[in-house]
């Protein structure tokens, strides 16, 4: 019900660029990940509260994909039942 949807997957030097389609319940609408190895890279949200996934984007950099699905996995958006970071940790369990 609140799955993301893997739309682009690409590696060229080591580097893995994922894109995914988010639920229809959150605000935004695509998130874009750079991973290298276990380490994520970026990440990019469009739509959604520019502020807030740009802060979510910046924090996760050089973060461990792990690391990162355990800090934001579960979180909820005015009872919605996810949101953007909780999308961004089930987008990361795809990988």
């Amino acid at each position: 019900m609140f799955d993301v949807t893997l739309i682009k997957d690409e590696t060229a030097n080591g580097v893995r660029r994922t894109t995914f389609l988010t639920c229809p319940e959150v605000c935004s609408e695509i998130i874009s990940i750079e991973t290298q190895g276990d380490t994520i890279r970026s990440v990019q949200y469009v739509k959604g509260c520019h502020g807030n996934t740009q802060g979510i984007g910046s924090l996760c950099a050089g973060m461990k994909v792990s690391d990162v699905i355990t800090r934001l996995e579960g979180i909820d958006c005015h009872g919605r039942g996810t949101s953007c970071p909780d999308q961004l940790a089930r987008a990361l369990k795809q990988l």
